[in-house]
């Protein structure tokens, strides 16, 4: 039976009251700029067709549903629905924007007036109603990487620690750094009326954004205290026939991270630098970064290949112990065995020897008699 809490309620209680607060909390944070998101683009594109783009965030309800359901800690382990269905409502609003954004860049081009008088319908305040649509669109891309990492670190926990959720939530601040700017080239006089550039930049975005819904932390488990020196091996009282899935999962997340964004960014980033002739310090350092995150993921994924090498010949060296020294302790059980029986049927001999002695003693005293 769970210890009471405060009130005499049942700590077991508690927690779940509590993750269930956290998950309505954090799914209202997303359903919120999901919805602030939709209502811009409907706003630029002045069709109310665009509020099915909140198809996603209105399955939140459901997903919570079945998430507190079917789940022990209020969470999933490896994939997150609800960041996947926020967004599954935000990356193809997004792309309706800047795309609108590129359309009103393009000479000759007399729409965009008409999308900015609609905000003068919409009874909002005097600051907002002045923001122009790229500063809308700026702000909606930054707040979607700051709701991304608010509402990860409100949401449960799951089966994370603290140590794991803190990762979780630096690797984001660092992957939303990279993925903004992404953004900061379309405005480069360079490209920002190229629409083909624009694209592959949105695609990428989208590509890089597939991060989020991933726990990329929970994949790089504790990963024991396997021994490296064969002067102290603990395995050889409790012997293991594989390793643990480790080091797998690090190279598998290893994997995710160059292929979701930093390689594919550093091609793009290059292909700018080269032949778009877009060069600007920013544009280097995000380049360089590129290039030194990918080649210390690649020598991190050897380190990982070389040490599981490493143990698989020491679990196999424990093992080949571990057999013999089972072989000795069986054969030396043997012998004591033996030894018991030899000595249990000496004595058995003895003391029928000693029987027939006296046997032979009786008759021998009833013949002189």
């Amino acid at each position: 039976m769970s210890p009471p809490g405060a009130g005499g309620i049942p700590c077991c209680v508690m927690c779940r009251l509590l993750n269930i607060f956290l998950a309505l909390l954090s799914r209202f944070l997303f359903a919120a700029h999901g919805v602030v998101t939709v209502w811009q683009v409907v706003t630029v594109k002045g069709k109310p067709l665009y509020w099915l783009l909140l198809s996603g965030v209105a399955l939140l309800s459901v997903e919570m549903a079945l998430t507190l359901k079917c789940t022990r800690n209020a969470e999933w382990k490896w994939f997150s629905p609800m960041v996947f269905l926020y967004l599954s409502t935000v990356i193809p609003s997004i792309w309706f924007l800047e795309l609108s954004l590129l359309q009103s860049k393009l000479p000759l081009n007399a729409s965009s007036g008409h999308e900015l008088h609609l905000l003068a319908h919409i009874p909002i305040s005097v600051g907002i109603e002045e923001l122009g649509p790229e500063n809308w669109v700026a702000g909606l891309e930054q707040t979607m990487l700051i709701v991304l990492v608010l509402g990860r670190w409100l949401m449960p926990k799951g089966d994370m620690s603290r140590d794991q959720l803190s990762q979780l939530l630096l690797v984001y601040v660092g992957l939303g750094a990279d993925i903004l700017d992404i953004f900061d080239t379309f405005k480069e006089p360079e490209v920002k009326g190229n629409r083909v550039v624009v694209i592959v930049g949105l695609a990428l975005f989208s590509w890089a954004l597939m991060q989020f819904p991933l726990v990329l932390t929970q994949t790089r488990a504790s990963q024991g205290d396997v021994p490296r020196s064969w002067n102290s091996l603990p395995c050889c009282h409790q012997p293991s026939s594989s390793l643990p899935p480790c080091f797998f999962n690090e190279i598998w997340s290893l994997l995710l991270t160059v292929g979701l964004q930093d390689a594919p960014f550093l091609v793009y980033r290059l292909y700018l630098m080269i032949k778009e002739q877009v060069q600007n310090q920013l544009m280097i350092f995000f380049t360089c970064k590129n290039i030194l995150i990918v080649l210390l993921e690649l020598y991190r994924i050897f380190v990982v290949q070389f040490e599981q090498q490493v143990q698989e010949s020491v679990l196999e060296r424990c093992e080949a112990l571990t057999t013999y020294c089972q072989t000795l302790g069986g054969s030396e059980v043997e012998l004591g065995e033996e030894g018991r029986r030899k000595m249990g049927s000496s004595a058995e001999q003895s003391h029928c020897m000693d029987m027939e002695l006296g046997i032979e003693g009786e008759e021998d005293h009833r013949v002189s008699t």
